[in-house]
C-alpha cells in the first residue's frame, strides 16, 4: 500500500467536479436519469455516500466510463481512511501453516 499522506479524493468529489459541473447537471434530472433517488445521489456528491457496484454500473453507462473506475476510487478511498483511522490492524501477524 502506498504512504500517502493525503487521502483520496471521494468519488462523490470526483462525480461532482469532472461530471456534473461541467455538464451542468442538477442533482434531480441526474437522478432521474440513473433512476435512482435524489436523496441516494445527493448522500454520494456530498461525501456521506459510498459507490455500490450497482451505482458503479449506472455511472460507468451514463458516462461512458467503467464501472471498475468508480470502485476503485470508492475502494482507495476506503482503504487509505482504514489505514490511517484505525490502528488494530497493524499488531496482526502473518498466520503461517503448522508442519
Amino acid at each position: 500500500m502506498k504512504n500517502r499522506k493525503r487521502p483520496p479524493a471521494h468519488p462523490g468529489h470526483i462525480l461532482k467536479v469532472h461530471y456534473i459541473e461541467p455538464l451542468n447537471l442538477t442533482l434531480t434530472d441526474l437522478a432521474k436519469g440513473l433512476k435512482v433517488s435524489r436523496k441516494t445521489l445527493s448522500k454520494i456528491v456530498n461525501e456521506r455516500g459510498s459507490i455500490t457496484s450497482d451505482m458503479a454500473l449506472r455511472f460507468s453507462k451514463a458516462f461512458n466510463t467503467t464501472p471498475e473506475l468508480w470502485l476503485n476510487l470508492q475502494n482507495n478511498y476506503d482503504l487509505w481512511h482504514a489505514s490511517h483511522e484505525t490502528v488494530e490492524w497493524l499488531n496482526i501477524q502473518p498466520i503461517v501453516a503448522a508442519c
